[in-house]
């Protein structure tokens, strides 16, 4: 009987805490998120620059860049 009180005694210390452990992750995940979109927008921004690099390098002739294609 002793052991079944201290159970039910832990259980109902889970039960009230769990929504507030819920909502904690819960913000986290939000901020996870945030940095997440954060970094794919730079990524593709640092993807976007180096093509327009790329394009510039290809279409300027050797000549200018002062090389000369073997």
């Amino acid at each position: 009987m002793v052991m079944m009180s201290i159970l039910g005694f832990f259980m109902a210390i889970a039960w009230l805490v769990m929504p507030f452990v819920l909502f904690a992750v819960k913000g986290k995940l939000d901020r996870t998120l945030e940095l997440l979109e954060k970094i794919e927008k730079r990524l593709s921004d640092l993807e976007s620059g180096r093509k327009n690099l790329e394009s510039e390098e290809n279409s300027s002739s050797p000549a200018e860049n002062g090389q000369e294609k073997i």
